[in-house]
Parts: structure tokens; C-alpha cells; sequence
């Protein structure tokens, strides 16, 4: 049995870039001493997420370049440790702000650079600059490659954020989150998970951090079993509200052979039925600035 160890690091922050590189660097270690392959921040690890109730300018000035100190450093660190590192980070992007995340591998290679697309622009998001696109990557694991794509948060709650990554041939979506982990949201995430036959794996901070609660989760997305009578808890893990390092063990070879003959995925789409989906021109039943 291949098992693909994923630490899911739900911190508090420290209040500074310099704290959060300490803090997160202490994390990553006994990720990697507990058997981690992969260690996954909150969203946003530089800052803590700390872009509420504060002038925008004061905020977008503790943006990092994605080429800077703070996030090499956790390329240094994930070749040092031999694991592979999803940190986040306010990334400083072309005279704006980004909310971005790059996956090193256990060679401390950037395998995906990714900035959020579904920026909250109902509230202080709209100062961020969306990303372009999706991305995946084939990940040299201990378990050989792993093709894993990312997303971030609001991203979540748009079926063709993760749809997307399926039909890119991901195994493992990777979300750093940022936000109270409720019933609803959770079931979106199974969802995500359920549709598209993958792995999602959640990060997001513990409840001491505003406006959060931990609940950082792990979909394996195998929903039936030929051994089993009926579907079966895709819950691997689900995280408390308490703050630490969570770790779950994703069996590859089942994901694989569940993959290869269950009907979900991409194996019945109709396609060519979905264009209205492209249809810019098509007005919204609702729009919010009606509300």
C-alpha cells in the first residue's frame, strides 16, 4: 500500500513575517519527524491573514515577493527536510497584492505557484489581485509521483475550480483556508472531492485566530468499496478546533483503482452540453449589488 503522509499545519499566527518564518519552520520539522510528505499552511501564512480592520495600504505593504527571503526560505527547508512544502504567503504583484501559494517539492523544486482566482471581492478582497488560472503538477514523492493541484478558500465554493484540476489529471487538491470550517462548507469540500474521484486536503487556523475554527479536513473522495455494502465516510481527517500539526495517511493505491472504475470524474461528462457554463453574456438570475 502506497500512503501518502499529509501534515496539515493549523497554526496561530505570530503577529510578524519574521515570527510567522520561525514558527512555521519549528511546524514544518515535526511535520517531517512525524512522518510528513507533505505540510500544508493556513491561507496566507506570511501575515496571518491579517488584512481586516486595517487602511488596505497599511496591509499590502507586508506583501513578499514570491522570489524573496520568506518563501525560499521554505524551499531551503523542504530540501533540507526531504518533504514537500505548500506554503502561502501576501505575494507583492506587479504594483498590487496577491493571496498566493507555492508547493515545493522534497527537493525544494517550486512545483505550482498559484494565486487565488476567486477572490472575496464582496469585502476587503476586492484589493487583491485574482490569479490567472489552475495549475497542476506531477510531485516527486516518497511514493513516486503524485499529480497535485491547488486552490485557495472562496475557491472551494465554485464546482470549476476543482473540476478544472480533475480534468488536468489531479489526484490532490491542496486548499489553504482562512475561515470558520461550518457544516455547509465542509460538504462542499466532500462534494469537490466526491465529484471529481480525488483527494482534498483543507488547512485553516485553529480557533484562536478570529473569525476561524480549525476543522482542517482530508477527503480521500473514495466514496464505495467492491468489499463494502453501500458508500462509505470519505472523511479521513477532521481537525479540532485546537491549534497543531494533523496528519493523514492517503492510501494511493485505493484512490487509483477507484479512479480507474468508478463513474464519477470525467469518465460520463457530456461537455458539449455545458456551453452555456462559457457564455459571458448570459445575465445571472441575481446579482448582490441588488440585494
Amino acid at each position: 500500500m502506497k500512503t501518502l503522509n499529509i501534515a496539515l499545519l493549523q497554526l496561530a499566527p505570530c503577529g510578524t513575517l519574521e515570527g510567522n518564518l520561525e514558527k512555521g519552520t519549528a511546524a514544518c520539522r515535526r511535520a517531517r519527524a512525524l512522518g510528513a510528505d507533505i505540510a500544508l499552511f493556513p491561507e496566507m501564512w506570511s501575515n496571518g491573514y491579517n488584512i481586516y480592520g486595517r487602511p488596505v495600504d497599511q496591509w499590502k505593504a507586508e506583501a513578499v515577493s514570491i522570489d524573496g527571503k520568506f518563501v525560499n526560505a521554505f524551499g531551503l527547508l523542504a530540501r533540507e527536510l526531504g518533504m514537500a512544502i505548500g506554503i502561502t504567503f501576501l505575494e507583492a504583484y506587479e504594483g498590487g497584492a496577491r493571496n498566493s501559494m507555492v508547493l515545493f517539492d522534497r527537493f525544494g523544486r517550486r512545483q505550482i505557484a498559484y494565486a487565488k482566482v476567486h477572490t472575496c471581492d464582496f469585502d476587503v478582497e476586492r484589493n487583491l489581485m485574482p490569479g490567472e488560472g489552475f495549475y497542476t503538477a506531477a510531485l516527486d514523492t516518497r511514493c513516486g509521483p503524485v499529480k497535485v493541484g491547488a486552490m485557495i478558500c472562496f475557491d472551494r465554493e465554485f464546482p470549476e475550480s476543482a473540476r478544472i484540476l480533475m480534468l488536468q489529471g489531479a489526484e490532490l487538491i491542496l486548499v489553504p483556508n482562512a475561515c470558520p470550517m461550518e457544516i455547509n462548507r465542509l460538504s462542499q469540500l466532500r462534494a469537490r472531492a466526491y465529484e471529481n474521484m480525488l483527494a482534498i486536503a483543507t488547512c485553516n487556523y485553529p480557533d484562536s485566530v478570529p473569525d476561524c475554527n480549525g476543522g482542517s479536513s482530508v477527503f480521500d473522495g473514495v466514496a464505495y468499496l467492491p468489499e463494502a455494502d453501500g458508500s462509505r465516510d470519505t472523511c479521513i481527517l477532521q481537525a479540532g478546533g485546537a491549534e497543531g500539526i494533523y496528519l493523514a495517511g492517503l492510501d494511493l493505491d485505493q484512490l487509483r483503482r477507484y479512479r480507474a472504475c468508478e463513474v464519477h470524474g470525467n469518465a460520463y461528462r457530456r461537455p458539449q452540453k455545458y456551453g452555456l457554463l462559457l457564455d459571458a453574456k448570459v445575465d445571472p438570475p441575481f446579482l448582490r449589488e441588488n440585494c
